[in-house]
Parts: C-alpha cells; structure tokens; sequence
C-alpha cells in the first residue's frame, strides 16, 4: 500500500482525524480535503464551518499532510438541501445524510480526488469495507452503514473506513494519546444532521408557514392549530402542544388541505405496518430470486428485524409490524455484516 495516494474527507471531529493517523502509518500518501458543504447560520445555531475547518486544518499540520479546501457549497444546496425541501413539502421524511453521502461525499468529492490523483478516497465513518460489499462496524452502537447504503460500488471499491474496525471509545483514547486538539470534541451537528429538536427551525428559514388544524383521526374532532403540516411526521408527540389527557400521536397527514390527524391509541392501526411499498430500491450483488429473505432497519439504530422483499413489486413484507414508517424515510437491508442495499419508503 506504500505510496498509495488516499483524499481523506477531514470534518474536523475526532473520527476522521484518527483515520489520518492510522493511513499515514499503514503508509499511504494522505491529502487531507475539508468540504465546505453549507455554511448559513440557522435560528439559534451559529454553522461551525470555520470553526471546524481550522480544527481539521490544525490536525493535518501536525501530522504534516498536504491539506486542500473542495467548495461544494452550491452542489450541497441543489442535492441534499432542494431535495429535503421538496421532499417535505409533499408530505414526506426525508433522510438528508443518506442524500448527502449519495451526492457529495461519495460522489462529487471521489470525482473531484479521482481527477486530482487519488488512488482512494477515506472517511470517518463507522463501516467498513473488503473491496466489494459494505460491512457493518465493529462497534455496533456507532455503525453507519445505515447512511451509506446508496454509495456507488465502483466508488465502495475504492473507498476506505479506517475507524470501523474500532470502537468509538477506542479512537476518543487514541486521538488523547496523539494530543489532537480534537480529542474531546462533541459529535458534529452540521445541517447534515438536522435533529428534530431544530429542523422546524431549519424548514421554516426557506417554507412560508401555514396554519392549520389539529384533528383526532377517530372523531374529527378539532383539537387544536399547528403552524404546518410539513413539520410533522409519523409517530411523532412532541411539538403538538396538546395538553388533553394521554399524549397524542401523529398518525396521518393531508399536506392539501394542511390538516394533521392524530390519535391517542398508539395501537392505531394506521401506525403500525406489516408491509411497504419501497421506490428507488438499490441492491448490491447479485440476487437470483424473485423474493429476498433480508434482516432491515427502518431507522439508524433500530433493531434489526426479518422481512421479504419482492424484487418485482419492490413490496418489503415485515415479520412482525413496525411503527411509525413514514414516506421518504429509508429501509435499510441486511444479510450478516453485509448492508446489501435499501429502498424509500412509498
């Protein structure tokens, strides 16, 4: 591997900087890139871009790694951005991380390093890979193949996870020992990962917001007004601001008419399902049968669970019912170790 020139994707977080040490030992040329995705301050939220470029610039000047800045601001906004957007606004919950795996860092950029002399390209992620299919990590708790299960196979093959062979605290004792300024730096928190807590926030900086009702799905009765329909999803309790007995639960949405049903019942049968339709269905390998026997994730850290996928119909049939699966969220398959592919929910 000696002289192998790798483009490591540096976020400035302590995962990416313990993957340049560790391919800088194993012997490879290592150019350190930050990607400049986003760089807007949401409500309440400074974007610490700067911040974390200088921590990611400050990592690659003490391991003596050529460093480079690729800006994909505008690329970021038209794919992951536009696409979450327009996703919410029909009604949908999109994944923005598995858009942006898709489309900048396991796209844009290998083809940006592909052209600049890259042998491979590197992450932080917790995955792994033996040159053809996508693995789990070996820690469990911090595995992220569930986002990166739309990767391009050509791309995998060339892609490298030097931290998912380790365990989370694992890399946080290495990167003390190396005395990186990162070392005890929180998870990052870029728009790639807008949590519930802000994406109201987020969606409310480019969507005009529209009051609405509030309706029990079993009476119609009005409970109360929301300011939008596309800042709910299903199975979601917090933010409806309902203080009437037992918490209520979202359970169906009409983006026409902005109305938001919900119930109390959390057996209602409308949250839970023992099959969806999926579109945009990626498989990696090669599947003789008509019908696949997979174990899934129907959201990162959910447990895994038995189900049927019929490759004709692109239906995936669950062995027990599973809540809450709202359209545009990802249903992620699995055999072993090996993330085989995945599907959006219809």
């Amino acid at each position: 591997m000696c002289g192998k020139k790798v483009f490591l994707g540096m976020s400035g977080g302590v995962d990416s900087a313990v993957s340049a040490q560790i391919l800088k030992d194993a012997g490879y040329e290592v150019i350190g890139v930050y990607m400049k995705n986003w760089s807007k301050d949401l409500p309440g939220m400074k974007c610490p871009w700067a911040e974390d470029l200088a921590d990611a610039k400050r990592v690659a000047v003490q391991l003596d790694l050529d460093f480079r800045v690729f800006d994909f601001e505008q690329e970021y906004k038209q794919k992951v951005v536009d696409y979450m957007l327009a996703e919410y606004q029909k009604g949908n919950t999109p994944n923005p991380d598995i858009m942006c795996n898709q489309e900048i860092k396991f796209k844009l950029f290998a083809e940006v390093a592909f052209e600049q002399g890259a042998d491979l390209i590197a992450t932080g992620h917790y995955a792994r890979t033996d040159g053809a299919n996508l693995l789990k990590a070996v820690d469990e708790n911090k595995d992220q193949t569930y986002f990166l299960y739309r990767i391009d196979e050509e791309v995998l093959a060339k892609t490298l996870f030097p931290v998912g062979g380790m365990m989370k605290v694992e890399v946080k004792q290495r990167a003390a020992e190396l005395e990186f300024a990162v070392a005890g730096k929180s998870e990052s928190m870029g728009v790639c990962f807008v949590g519930e807590a802000n994406i109201k926030d987020f969606l409310a900086e480019f969507v005009e917001q529209r009051s609405g009702e509030i309706r029990e799905v079993e009476t119609d009765r009005l409970l109360g007004m929301h300011d939008g329909a596309i800042y709910y999803t299903l199975g979601q309790r917090h933010g409806l601001n309902l203080t009437i007995g037992l918490p209520y639960y979202v359970v169906r949405k009409d983006m026409e008419k902005n109305i938001v049903y919900v119930s109390q019942d959390l057996n209602n049968e409308e949250l839970w399902k023992d099959e969806v339709g999926l579109r945009d269905v990626i498989l990696r390998g090669y599947f003789g049968e008509n019908t696949l026997d997979v174990e899934v994730r129907v959201r990162h850290r959910a447990v895994l669970v038995s189900a049927k996928l019929n490759r004709a119909t692109e239906v995936l049939e669950f062995a027990e019912k599973q809540k809450a699966l709202a359209p545009g969220q990802s249903v992620v398959f699995y055999q072993g170790d090996k993330c085989i592919g995945g599907g959006i929910v219809e």
